[in-house]
């Protein structure tokens, strides 16, 4: 066998694909908004003085990210006058929600929270509203452009480019604040969405899919007007409207054979990883390592770590499959929990804490990968925006109604106890994971056709 025919190498293959490439591009875009309501907002909010009971209020801005799934219909199938004729249903929307973003962080920039908070808390939240609606465009794109084969290499490039995003708007602002000023610093932001614009600009509109499904349910609407001719026309087109963006994609996916396990796997497939990290930072300070400590070290390998697990991810995809690869990777999951009991045991120590970090994100960062990609291979592509913001939002709520009980468990076990319960809390996903692929294949989408 060749060098060039290895199969790691070849696999490796699919991150020169321009599409994915694109990808990165418009995940910088996707991750750059959130840092710019959250930690870099809050900072700014208590270098000004503002009380810790305002900045906390603040953290309700973020309830678009979790609420999203609600306008995702209109995203899906409302076409937006001039951009959608010109540029396409997904890029037009992509555009629109960019511009967006450019005005609202804008005009965050120009408010002054000291003297008028509401203001900047409105601002806040249509930055955040306009981010959300974003990912629900971006992650349409990236289910629709890409074949299966890719989807595990696209799941790590939108993991990576929210990163590189995040870091800019986080730690890029922080730098730039000390420089030159809050306002100024969000002047240069809302400018840097140019990114995504021009990612956006360079790349083919994703053609129009019809599956057997969306054409029996669009079949269905016809004959349902064809017996109410009664109805006032802008009523039954109304009607069929709703049916078709709000209605079809959840009929669509409860259709499916196996999709209440399907469910109840994407609750508990990160249900031990989630129960170890809503805990670590208390675990962390327990231990005596310092905020500093903490932070340099999160910081430096956490996020190499993360970028490193999210690409290897992409590779397994690529290379094994989705159902593989989501059982090899949530095996390191469960197993690098152990890393915190291990640390547990050793006490203050920062080359263990070092490499827990390490371990725990690097495979967090794969687990990620290959879990974003299943969630990709579930859209019918005809429903692409809505299904996926309702799935990637049932899986974010899962996680943080599973964890909640965390701190409950940590205040009745030791925490090398506590860090070894959350090991074999990763294997009831597992488990399932297992059972479906013994019993039948992962319920998705029947064969989709090319419309235009």
């Amino acid at each position: 066998m060749t060098l060039a025919n290895h199969p790691w190498l070849k696999a490796a293959g699919v991150y020169r694909d321009r599409r994915v490439l694109a990808i990165l591009f418009l995940g910088f875009s996707s991750g750059l908004p959130l840092a710019l309501t959250f930690g870099t907002l809050t900072l700014w909010l208590a270098e000004l003085g503002i009380s810790k009971t305002t900045i906390g209020l603040f953290a309700l801005v973020g309830a678009p990210y979790t609420f999203k799934f609600l306008w995702a219909p209109l995203v899906d199938r409302l076409p937006i006058p001039l951009l959608t004729r010109r540029f396409g249903r997904r890029r037009g929307w992509a555009l629109f929600t960019q511009l967006a973003l450019m005005g609202a962080i804008f005009g965050l920039g120009t408010t002054n929270p000291a003297e008028d908070p509401v203001l900047t808390a409105l601002f806040a939240l249509l930055v955040a509203f306009c981010s959300a609606s974003q990912d629900i465009v971006i992650d349409a794109y990236r289910v629709e452009i890409l074949d299966e084969e890719r989807y595990g290499a696209g799941a790590a490039m939108i993991v990576l480019g929210y990163r590189i995003g995040m870091l800019v708007s986080g730690a890029g602002a922080l730098y730039a604040a000390s420089f030159f000023g809050w306002h100024t610093t969000y002047f240069a932001m809302a400018a840097l969405m140019v990114v995504g614009m021009v990612t956006v600009l360079l790349n083919p509109e994703p053609r129009v899919h019809e599956s057997r499904e969306s054409r029996e349910q669009q079949a269905r609407v016809s004959a349902f007007l064809a017996r109410r001719p009664d109805l006032p026309p802008r009523l039954g087109t109304a009607l069929a409207w709703i049916h078709g963006a709000v209605i079809a994609p959840f009929a669509e996916f409860m259709g499916r054979r196996g999709w209440l396990l399907v469910l109840a796997f994407i609750l508990l497939y990160k249900f031990g990883d989630a129960l170890a990290g809503v805990m670590s930072n208390p675990f962390y300070v327990e231990l005596g390592f310092t905020k500093i400590e903490i932070a340099n070290i999160s910081k430096a390998f956490g996020l190499a770590a993360t970028i490193i697990g999210g690409i290897l991810g992409g590779l397994m995809v690529s290379r094994f499959g989705i159902l593989k690869s989501l059982l090899y990777c949530g095996l390191l999951q469960a197993v690098s929990n152990l890393m915190f009991a291990i640390l547990a045991m050793a006490g203050h120590d920062l080359g263990l804490l070092t490499a827990t970090i390490a371990i725990e994100n690097l495979s967090g960062g794969m687990g990620t990968a290959a879990f974003v990609a299943y969630l990709s291979s579930l859209c019918n592509v005809a429903y692409t925006a809505t299904q996926y913001a309702l799935l990637s939002s049932f899986m974010a709520f899962g996680r943080t109604l599973l964890s909640s009980g965390g701190g409950w468990l940590a205040d009745r076990l030791d925490w090398v106890s506590f860090f070894v319960l959350t090991t074999f809390a990763a294997l009831p996903g597992l488990l399932l994971l297992i059972w479906m692929a013994r019993r039948f294949q992962t319920p998705a989408p029947s064969p989709v056709e090319t419309v235009g």
